[in-house]
């Protein structure tokens, strides 16, 4: 039995070992013979230290080539790759200790001694550290390693990856993410978004995330292509360096940070043939305004760390703002009734449940949880609320979670949040149900607006009377200098209710 997903990348570059596979914004660069000798290194580093197959490696250091080679040769040796986002505190990361037990932490060096006592007490055998330039005590001793492994058997089904959740309800879940399922998704990608290598993807998003690390490094790889590797987002350094790329993934925010940029135009972006967004809802405004702008339509795509990358819109074909697109190949998408399990019929809302090659096989530890969130027959239930429409286009709604029953009414937030961001100087909304002692939940809305617009809360209700029912209407609306996000652009309805939880609604 070989690697089965290092494998598939060594299939995919093979006539290729020459060419270049990575280069950062200052001309340094990894062909893929280099990065086939560095993760070996990696992949021997890690056994010397007494890695075994199925042990976790836990890294939480800032984005590098370095930090690349470390995934792909903990995926050589066998072992279980861990991201922890950046901005985890000490505190935060007593819990992922705990529940993951790695085998290793991987960290900056100038966190190595606050986190020193609780690698300890979490019986983390090695605490070795890795800079963003590439210097630490594990390149250190990668550096003393042969450039030859031989890679540790892994099929389809051994885990590759455990991706903790956001959080946002509750304590983060640890999904299992096996080799299959990021190879499938991988593979699936590349052929649905015609990556080759002649393409150049140009890289600003964190790779201790789904999106940065599996969907954009992963697609990569299984087309042959190269990666420009910028350390983070920024919007001069982006467009300066577009006319070397030919494909961009991003979330929202990156999009709308462009077009604030005055040298954003259809000679900056000539040389693209592909914009792609997730992680987060695009407004429709942004999806028209980028259009207008660049003359790109903007592909966006819909996925979780669950499941990797679910849906899609077409390559080839309309590119519909709103919407996520289709099923990508071998995947199973239904709309199901969020209590009952009832499957529904097309175009009305519910529950999205999937079932295919890209689906995890559930929490670590937590076997209950892994239950609750399968239906017998296999689907996983998503908790995204959604609907497809006649032509099969699929859009997300909200999470189940923030679906709002006022006086015993079903409110989506979506639609709500439609309606507000199509007002004259709304650049973006969110709508949440906060506690009402006669409705039970009462519609809320937070409001940004443009610089210099007029609005208030009256001029915003009485627009909205005449396009939404009156048991939909805010009850609340708030005007805030912006949205709580997570690090992926996120916007985290559950700090909105747990700040504004006693305002009373009238």
């Amino acid at each position: 039995m070989r690697n089965h997903f290092f494998q598939r990348v060594r299939d995919s570059s093979h006539g290729r070992e020459t060419a270049a596979f990575l280069e950062t914004p200052d001309g340094c660069g990894l062909s893929y013979t280099n990065m086939e000798a560095l993760t070996a290194r990696y992949a021997s580093a890690l056994v010397k230290l007494g890695v075994k197959p199925g042990d976790r490696v836990a890294a939480q250091v800032e984005k590098s080539p370095e930090a690349l080679m470390l995934y792909l040769g903990t995926l050589r040796a066998g072992a279980i790759f861990l991201p922890l986002n950046t901005a985890y505190t000490s505190a935060e990361l007593d819990y992922f200790l705990a529940d993951a037990e790695p085998k290793i932490l991987v960290c900056d060096p100038t966190r190595r001694d606050s986190l020193a006592p609780a690698t300890a007490q979490a019986c983390v055998q090695s605490l070795e550290t890795l800079a963003a330039d590439g210097t630490g005590s594990l390149p250190e001793l990668c550096a003393a390693c042969g450039a030859d492994f031989s890679d540790i058997p892994r099929g389809a089904d051994d885990l590759a990856a455990i991706l903790y959740t956001s959080g946002t309800t509750g304590r983060s879940k640890g999904a299992m993410l096996t080799h299959g399922n990021l190879a499938s998704n991988a593979a699936a990608l590349a052929t649905l978004w015609r990556f080759s290598p002649a393409d150049v993807l140009l890289h600003a998003l964190p790779i201790y995330h789904t999106h940065g690390l599996f969907v954009a490094v992963n697609t990569v790889l299984f087309s042959g292509g190269k990666i420009l590797f910028m350390p983070k987002f920024d919007p001069s350094l982006c467009l300066a360096l577009m006319p070397r790329a030919t494909a961009m993934m991003g979330v929202p925010t990156f999009y709308t940070r462009l077009l604030s940029d005055n040298n954003l135009s259809r000679e900056t972006t000539a040389h693209m043939r592909l914009f792609v967004s997730g992680s987060a809802p695009l407004l429709e405004e942004t999806h028209r305004a980028w259009l207008e702008r660049t003359g790109h339509a903007i592909l966006e795509r819909y996925g979780m760390t669950e499941t990797n990358m679910i849906t899609s819109n077409p390559y080839d074909g309309e590119r519909r703002a709103g919407t996520v697109g289709f099923p990508l190949p071998d995947v199973a998408l239904r709309i199901a009734d969020p209590e009952s399990g009832h499957v529904l019929d097309g175009g009305q809302t519910g529950v999205l449940e999937v079932k295919g090659p890209n689906v995890f096989k559930g929490y670590w530890h937590n076997p209950e949880k892994t239950a609750q969130e399968f239906r017998s027959d296999g689907f996983f239930i998503t908790g995204d609320l959604g609907r497809i429409d006649a032509e099969g286009y699929v859009q997300i709604v909200g999470r189940a979670k923030d679906l709002i029953i006022s006086g015993g009414f079903n409110i989506y937030p979506k639609e709500v949040e439609s309606e507000i961001d199509a007002l004259a100087g709304v650049i973006e909304s969110a709508v949440v149900g906060l506690p009402h002692e006669d409705f039970g939940e009462a519609v809320a809305a937070f409001v940004v607006l443009h610089p210099g617009a007029s609005l208030d809360e009256p001029m915003v209700r009485d627009a909205l009377a005449k396009r939404l029912a009156k048991f939909k209407l805010p009850k609340r609306v708030v005007f805030v200098e912006e949205l709580p996000r997570n690090a992926m652009g996120k916007v985290q309805k559950n700090v909105l209710r747990e700040t504004y939880g006693s305002l009373h609604p009238s």
